[in-house]
């Protein structure tokens, strides 16, 4: 079984002025807040039992939005990352939510889209066996954690934010590893930047040769929503593909009840409180028109 962890700490000093009164994982992200499309992505790979980490303020919020979790079929648990010290401290944080499982962590500013995407996790998550990488192609590696290939198309290296960048893959913020993720956090030390990063426990599983890293291809998307532009695109990608096709993009309580998480009677008591809205009028209408 593969444990959750949706990491939404940090100060998000990037959306300042925003994130002066509100952690930035509340912000919107068109008509749902941004946390909602990592935390259906967790659920889309059948991740029923999800520890988020936030700042001892904001979590509070988080268990009013979200309880325990029980009304989406979830099993929820809280804790707190007293400063933003890093990606690698949430195993730290999360070792006695871990144990001996397996995991898969993102972050609560990524979104990801696409019918393939979705099969393309389900098989990643299967894997037993060491850690296995999203990358995607970007336009700007040089702001990106950079996988290098050799001439052979093995994985090489891990760069941090190159200044020439040897490759045009970006790794993306969700990481699959097995249960000796927490022995390899325990054994990294901050970096020069004062953190603990993910990309010092990726090169641990490299040096062991058990990477796996799986390149996104067309027809699937990743939006990093950390800046004020990429959160309108964001917003705008959503808004036309949810008005174009008449569905929702991450909704949770949708997920749940597709999984069979959650019966018909629990999902209209999720949407009677929202009827006034097209989000409640959204869930209505797949019992309506049992779609």
């Amino acid at each position: 079984m593969r444990k959750g962890i949706l990491l939404a700490g940090g100060k998000g000093t990037r959306l300042h002025p925003l994130t002066k009164i509100t952690n930035k994982h509340f912000l919107s992200i068109y008509d749902k807040p941004m946390f909602y499309y990592p935390l259906c992505t967790l659920m889309l790979m059948d991740i029923k039992e999800i520890l988020i980490i936030s700042t001892e303020d904001d979590l509070p919020l988080f268990r009013k939005i979200l309880g325990s979790g029980n009304k989406l079929g979830l099993n929820l648990e809280y804790s707190i990352q007293e400063n933003p010290n890093g990606v690698a401290e949430a195993f730290l944080i999360g070792e006695s939510f871990i144990k001996n499982n397996l995991s898969a962590l993102i972050l609560g500013d990524n979104i990801f889209h696409g019918n393939q995407l979705t099969k393309q996790f389900k098989k990643i998550s299967k894997q037993e066996y060491g850690a296995s990488v999203l990358a995607c192609p970007v336009n700007n590696p040089e702001s990106y954690g950079i996988v290098e290939f050799d001439n052979a198309g093995k994985v090489s290296n891990i760069v941090e934010k190159p200044s020439k960048p040897k490759s045009k893959y970006a790794l993306t913020g969700l990481y699959f590893f097995d249960e000796t993720v927490l022995e390899k956090a325990k054994q990294i030390s901050k970096s020069s930047r004062g953190e603990y990063e993910i990309t010092d426990i990726n090169k641990l599983y490299l040096k062991e040769e058990s990477l796996y890293v799986n390149l996104m291809s067309r027809g699937m998307a990743w939006l990093d929503t950390g800046t004020c532009e990429s959160m309108h695109d964001a917003s705008n990608y959503i808004k036309t593909l949810q008005q174009r096709q008449g569905i929702l993009i991450g909704c949770p309580e949708e997920i749940a009840w597709r999984k069979g998480w959650i019966n018909d009677q629990e999902l209209e008591s999720l949407f009677k409180p929202l009827i006034k809205t097209n989000y409640g009028l959204y869930l209505e209408s797949l019992l309506k028109n049992n779609l």
